[in-house]
């Protein structure tokens, strides 16, 4: 029998995303996220793309919006259709200003772009911060996918991270940072019948 943790990676590696309000971009893991962002918008799953984050920390992979909105425009993607948000330093700072931003503009549906490492605690973030706020805001996973697991980035192996993700989905959730495995479950539940 699967546990509620083992069901939750499944649901989260498997999501179904529809046509969104906005891509949300999370800072973090160099330059590899923003080309799953611009892949979504320009298969039309939303017209907006959210940077979110205000840290530069090269050593730990989180490369500024300045180092990162190029190589998003290069792309072809307008500059009116980036939004900034760079007042979070944290992976719950951006669930709060995300959901912040979402409220303010009657955003109803996200789509959540993060390393496939990360995806896991990112999601678990912003589910309590869309729970916490009351809203029926509908979030989408997608993880980036085809990075190694075991090369060398510069910060780190992701095989590596992923424990360290894990760890902290433990100690985040005994601070009631996440929402658990089985709030995941029942949201995935009425995420389906919104479609």
């Amino acid at each position: 029998m699967l546990t509620n943790r083992e069901k939750f990676i499944a649901l989260v590696d498997n999501d179904c995303i529809q046509k969104s309000d906005a891509i949300v971009l999370l800072e973090g893991d160099g330059l590899n996220r923003y080309q799953k962002a611009v892949m979504l918008f320009n298969e039309k799953f939303a017209d907006k793309i959210i940077f979110s984050g205000g840290i530069t920390d090269y050593e730990y992979g989180s490369f500024p919006f300045s180092d990162v909105q190029p190589h998003i425009l290069n792309t072809g993607v307008p500059h009116e259709a980036i939004i900034h948000e760079d007042k979070s330093l944290n992976t719950k700072e951006q669930a709060i200003e995300v959901i912040k931003l979402a409220i303010q503009n009657r955003w109803t549906k996200l789509i959540l772009v993060a390393t496939h490492e990360h995806q896991y605690r990112a999601y678990l973030t912003f589910l309590r911060e869309v729970i916490d706020s009351g809203t029926n805001i509908v979030l989408y996973n997608a993880p980036v996918r085809n990075l190694g697991w075991f090369s060398e980035t510069g910060w780190g192996l992701r095989f590596d991270r992923l424990e360290k993700e894990f760890d902290r989905i433990e100690r985040y959730s005994d601070l009631g940072h996440l929402a658990t495995f089985e709030e995941v479950i029942e949201y995935q539940k009425w995420k389906e019948k919104q479609v």
